[in-house]
C-alpha cells in the first residue's frame, strides 16, 4: 500500500470510529463508508483548494453550489432506511456520487438522479457501473424502474414530491429534507399502501429544484 493510500485509509478508520461515537450502529453502513474512498468523489480542484480533510464531518462544495454531505448526515440517513441487500434503491440528488457509491457497497440496487450536467458527468467517472444513473428532474423521479424499496433525497424540496411517493412499493419507505429556510429530515413509510409520516432531527441541504439544468 502507498503512504498516500495508507494516510486515506487511517482518515476513513478516524471517520468511522467518529460516527460510532456519534450513535451509528448498522454495521453495514458503517463497513460500506469505511470503503468508499470518499475523497475521489470531491473534485480535485476542489480537494487541492480547501486543503482540509475529506473526511472530515463537515459538508464540502463540489461546485455548481452543491455539496457533498457530512458523513454522519449520510450515515444517518442511510441507518434510518434499515436497508437490506439487493433491494431498489432510488435516489435523488447524486452530486459527487458518494451517498450512490456507500449504497451500492451496501449491496443494494442503486437507481440515482442529477440534474447537473457536469456532476453527473463527474460522478459517472468515479461510480461503479452498476449503479444506474439519469441526468434529469428529480421530482419526476425514475418511472420506467419503479417501484422503489426505498427513495434517499439528498436535497431539499418544500413539500414532499407526490410522484415520488407513488413510485414506492406497498412496504416501501422514504427519507428526505424538508423546507425552505428550517430543513427536517422527515421519514416516510408505507405500510400496505397506508403512509406513516414522522419528523426527525434538523438539517440543511441545498435546494431541490426543477427544470433542465444540463
Amino acid at each position: 500500500m502507498s503512504r498516500e493510500k495508507s494516510v486515506w485509509k487511517k482518515q476513513r478508520e478516524a471517520m468511522v470510529k467518529l460516527l460510532e461515537m456519534q450513535g451509528i450502529r448498522d454495521s453495514g453502513v458503517l463497513a460500506a463508508m469505511g470503503a468508499v474512498e470518499r475523497h475521489l468523489f470531491i473534485p480535485r480542484f476542489y480537494r487541492f483548494k480547501q486543503l482540509v480533510d475529506p473526511y472530515g464531518d463537515y459538508p464540502l462544495p463540489i461546485g455548481h453550489g452543491q455539496t457533498i454531505s457530512q458523513p454522519f448526515v449520510v450515515a444517518y440517513m442511510l441507518e434510518k432506511m434499515k436497508l437490506n441487500v439487493g433491494e431498489r434503491v432510488l435516489e435523488i440528488g447524486t452530486g459527487s456520487g458518494y451517498a450512490a457509491a456507500v449504497l451500492d457497497e451496501m449491496g443494494v440496487e442503486v437507481f440515482t438522479i442529477e440534474i447537473v450536467a457536469e456532476l453527473a458527468r463527474h460522478a459517472g467517472k468515479v461510480l461503479n457501473s452498476r449503479v444506474h444513473r439519469q441526468l434529469g428532474d428529480g421530482y419526476s423521479g425514475w418511472k420506467e424502474n419503479a417501484p422503489f424499496d426505498a427513495i434517499i433525497i439528498s436535497c431539499a424540496p418544500e413539500e414532499i414530491p407526490v410522484i415520488l411517493v407513488d413510485q414506492l412499493t406497498k412496504n416501501g419507505r422514504m427519507i428526505l429534507p424538508v423546507g425552505k429556510f428550517a430543513q427536517r429530515l422527515v421519514i416516510m413509510k408505507k405500510s400496505d399502501g397506508r403512509i406513516q409520516l414522522k419528523e426527525d432531527i434538523p438539517v440543511r441541504f441545498v435546494p431541490m429544484v426543477h427544470g433542465d439544468k444540463t
